[in-house]
């Protein structure tokens, strides 16, 4: 009779225990898709808005000494999105110029406008996304942080321990032909109990250094862009733009 009530207190014992972990491990999985969601849309957003931005300076630019010096004055340093090939597509240029506001009275007055619109839109994005990259963050950081406080509410080693001495009580104890863990099934079970965080946004997302005013670096960049439009002076935005909202969707 005692035996059979402390088998059956074990089992309610474990059974509280193993209530406790799934659920909680139901809404750790839940908090850690919700960020793995927002970091895909972050990655698309970096692509749609940042990724267009600079796709426009690098065909602007044109000259890869000119955008590393670009990269170099406004703190950049990395060719994210770059491809040498951007200035040879007829088809890129006119995806990257669509519903582009084209300002200025000549040539290259729009040209000049142009860098300087696109670089203010960048920084912006840039702002925006390192908005988003700061609530990711935060967000697993509270994912870590839940874990590691049922962890020390829940230490899952003693709870495994207390479990393996239910099993091999006295009381309790049962043979492998009834069911019963072996130590080495205990120990993998235990490994894949264990609950991590998701991975840092930082090793997912490339972070990107917040940009210069304009109005700190206008000269130096009017510079750049001095020389990039030596080198394409035919180079016509209105042409270029008109020619894109008549013959796009």
């Amino acid at each position: 009779m005692n035996k059979d009530f402390d088998r059956d207190i074990g089992f309610e014992v474990k059974k509280d225990i193993a209530d406790r972990y799934f659920d909680f491990r139901r809404l750790i999985e839940e908090d850690t898709r919700n960020y793995e969601d927002r970091v895909r849309a972050s990655s698309a957003l970096l692509e749609q808005k940042v990724g267009f931005d600079m796709i426009r300076l690098y065909i602007l630019l044109k000259d890869q000494q000119l955008i590393r010096e670009f990269l170099e004055l406004t703190g950049l340093k990395q060719m994210i999105f770059y491809d040498p090939g951007l200035n040879e597509s007829e088809t890129i240029k006119k995806k990257a110029f669509k519903d582009r506001n084209v300002k200025g009275l000549t040539r290259k007055n729009r040209f000049i406008n142009m860098v300087f619109d696109t670089y203010q839109d960048l920084g912006r994005h840039i702002e925006e996304y390192r908005e988003i990259l700061k609530e990711l963050a935060e967000e697993r950081e509270y994912i870590a942080d839940e874990i590691k406080a049922f962890y020390d509410r829940n230490d899952l080693s003693a709870i495994m321990g207390f479990m393996r001495g239910l099993e091999d009580s006295s009381l309790c104890k049962t043979s492998s032909m009834e069911g019963g863990l072996n130590p080495k099934s205990y120990d993998h079970l235990e490994q894949k109990m264990k609950l991590t965080p998701p991975q840092p946004v930082e090793e997912l997302l490339p972070i990107i250094p917040r940009l210069p005013p304009l109005s700190e670096i206008k000269s130096r960049l009017k510079k750049i862009i001095d020389r990039a439009w030596q080198l394409q002076p035919d180079l016509n935005l209105k042409e270029l733009v008109r020619t894109q909202s008549l013959s796009g969707p």
